[in-house]
């Protein structure tokens, strides 16, 4: 039914479409405004949930791609352009736009239009500006969906980038005390990520990602950065001709190219030492701001730097196996200890995320499909686990003023099912088997079991420790005296306990039956896995 629809492009553009709608809408009508995003919101999780149904993995991947040209700017030169045969003086800068789906960005895609929806019907306890929150709120949506559908490097970029300034307006604009202060470092860091991002593709770009075709009166020159191209000559780069003759990559800019890409993407994360603003944003920003953050943004570094660290230089990734797995426990063991000595539960909440994005870096240094898809799996279970975690939190913050553990507890005696539906998150924070957080965990850790025994012990910690911080924090909440202040409390509402069953379902769902997402995996890291053999291996 949809095959000749450009499924893709609907995807990512459609949140912006509502954006533009939401503009023109009355400004005082908050249901109508929630409504409007929500519509706006729901349409592309649906496609994304067509495109779910209908991929086949196959080797190579790819089986939805979309490709036109969205800049062409006409340039002129004596010195005339030679190289590919092509030897002219007028010639055009061509920019690509260029989207694609496999088994490696489809889940994130379903993860972003799943944690989206939630987080709109989570907007319930916005209570100023709708108009631009909404607004601000389905940009933002454009821009995550753009990252993970990207196919081209200036794109990807434009993507990346088109994230940072609504976040950093949901965050300095509706988030709590020290709000101004959160939003700044936000961008401080993220930006700082992308100059150091933008400076390793500009060195792909100029040496192995553009490509000069003969037209019709000139020579059309492809400087966007196709991702398939820089897969191709990357692996074979006596396929690579350019403008003045053929030009590589050497051994220092391939590791100088590496190293930045490991720095942009782990400020994302975080890897530690730079997780520090994220943890000002996880306790500073709305609760529905938070989801999307914990739930989405942070694994658009896991998947840049899959996408882009690990694909195209898998050599450099081997080398430094050890050394990110020993960063993957730090993560792990840093996070973990910190958590347990919180008594603010936002940042019990915030440390969980720096120790189970360390499950993440474990996987990916395991080089091998089991670690990778326990990686990704890891990635897509902590979204859903995280989003409803900070979900529960503006749920009870909202009844009681506060989330400070020692000033909360006995609330399953008011509010069972919040109750409830929190300790059943907390139970797959910690990997309980049988909810989503077991699976990425097991993955990553029996992938990284083979090569390195003693560091997969060690972060085999972490998951130990997540039961004490999570219980202490979890049973501190639900049971003991219930302050009188909370005696008359409510449950909660259908808006609010609607997305909390839908991630919890979702939570148990990959729990019970991980091929969902695994199945969807399969064939994704194919190309990596054999530049890891004949590269590195071989």
């Amino acid at each position: 039914m949809l095959e000749n629809v450009p499924v893709l492009s609907l995807i990512v553009w459609i949140p912006l479409l509502g954006a533009l709608v939401t503009l023109l809408l009355p400004k005082h009508h908050s249901r109508l405004l929630r409504g409007s995003a929500l519509l706006f919101t729901v349409i592309p999780l649906l496609l994304a949930v067509w495109l779910y149904a209908s991929y086949e993995p196959v080797a190579g991947g790819g089986a939805f791609a979309e490709h036109g040209t969205w800049l062409s700017v006409p340039l002129n030169t004596e010195a005339g352009l030679q190289g590919a045969g092509v030897n002219v003086t007028s010639y055009r800068l061509v920019f690509d736009y260029r989207l694609g789906v496999d088994g490696l960005s489809l889940p994130l895609v379903l993860l972003t239009g799943v944690v989206a929806a939630m987080s709109v019907l989570a907007s319930v306890h916005i209570r100023k500006r709708w108009k631009t929150y909404f607004s601000l709120f389905l940009l933002l949506e454009t821009g995550m969906y753009g990252v993970f559908l990207a196919r081209d490097l200036t794109l990807f970029f434009i993507f990346f980038e088109l994230t940072l300034v609504p976040m950093f307006f949901l965050i300095g604009i509706w988030g709590y005390f020290g709000r101004e202060k959160a939003a700044n470092r936000f961008l401080l860091y993220n930006g700082l990520g992308s100059a150091i991002m933008l400076l390793a593709f500009l060195i792909l770009i100029a040496t192995l990602g553009f490509t000069v075709t003969e037209t019709a009166g000139g020579a059309a020159i492809s400087f966007g950065g196709d991702y398939e191209t820089l897969l191709a000559n990357l692996a074979d780069p006596n396929a690579a001709a350019h403008a003045g003759g053929a030009m590589f990559l050497s051994e220092n800019l391939k590791w100088a190219a590496f190293v930045l890409l490991l720095i942009a993407f782990g400020i994302k994360l975080p890897i530690f030492p730079l997780h520090t603003w994220m943890l000002k944003v996880h306790a500073e920003a709305p609760p529905s701001v938070v989801m999307i953050h914990s739930g989405i943004l942070l694994k658009m570094g896991v998947y840049g730097l899959v996408r882009f660290a690990a694909f195209l230089f898998p050599a450099q990734l081997a080398s430094w196996a050890t050394v990110l797995a020993i960063l993957g426990v730090v993560n792990i063991l840093y996070g973990a200890v910190l958590a347990c000595v919180q008594k603010e539960f936002k940042l019990v909440l915030a440390y969980s995320s720096v120790s189970h994005m360390g499950i993440v870096l474990l996987g990916i240094a395991s080089l091998n499909e089991t670690g990778f898809e326990g990686a990704i799996y890891q990635a897509v279970s902590h979204g859903l686990i995280s989003a409803l975690m900070f979900l529960i939190v503006g749920s009870l913050y909202e009844r009681t003023g506060t989330t400070k553990i020692d000033e909360l507890g006995g609330l399953a005696k008011v509010v069972p099912f919040t109750a409830g539906i929190l300790l059943t998150a907390g139970l797959a924070s910690l990997g309980l088997p049988g909810l989503s957080g077991f699976v990425g965990e097991f993955l990553s850790l029996l992938g990284l079991f083979g090569s390195l025994k003693w560091l997969t012990a060690i972060g085999a910690l972490g998951v130990l420790l997540a039961a004490v911080y999570v219980l202490r924090s979890v049973l501190a909440i639900t049971y003991g005296p219930l302050p009188e202040r909370f005696a008359g409390m409510k449950d909660a509402r259908f808006v609010e306990a609607l997305p909390m069953v839908v991630l919890t379902a979702l939570i148990v769902l990959l729990g019970i039956y991980p091929s969902l997402l695994t199945d969807l995996m399969q064939h994704g890291f194919d190309g990596l896995l054999k530049e890891l053999q004949t590269r590195v291996g071989g």
